[in-house]
């Protein structure tokens, strides 16, 4: 897998992401081990105090942070734990937010990922800290 081909990381994302990301409607923008963008859309969240989206929104968090974990590890590791940390900050009701997780540390037992997600506004809505553990295969 080359890091040139965005038809093959997608795939390799797709692989890794779930059928909660597709199910929450997680669109991929850019893949790479250094950095991964999605969004999604939030349309009709109407919950008090965002809690449907706080969680949807952990859930975008984790997903671009594993993705990202997984195409740094490669073909020839696994992860075998992650650990993420989550803050809330205020809910999006209409339209997509987005997502960017960008690698703070990629070692051979270790990655680690920040995680912004924001508004059609550039607000802050959700922001996160994911570890992933990895180990050869």
């Amino acid at each position: 897998m080359t890091q040139t081909d965005p038809t093959e990381l997608t795939a390799y994302a797709a692989v890794h992401a779930g059928t909660l990301a597709e199910r929450i409607g997680v669109e991929f923008l850019e893949i790479s081990a250094e950095r991964v963008v999605g969004r999604m859309p939030v349309e009709g969240n109407t919950q008090p105090y965002g809690l449907l989206h706080g969680g949807a929104s952990v859930a975008l968090a984790e997903t671009l942070g594993s993705v990202g974990a997984a195409v740094h590890a490669g073909p020839e590791r696994v992860a075998v734990g992650i650990e993420i940390n989550a803050t809330h900050h205020r809910s999006a009701t209409s339209g997509h937010v987005t997502g960017v997780a960008t690698r703070l540390h990629g070692g051979r037992t270790l990655a680690s990922y920040e995680i912004e997600i924001l508004d059609e506004q550039g607000r802050r809505v959700c922001t996160s800290r994911l570890t992933c553990m990895l180990r050869d295969r």
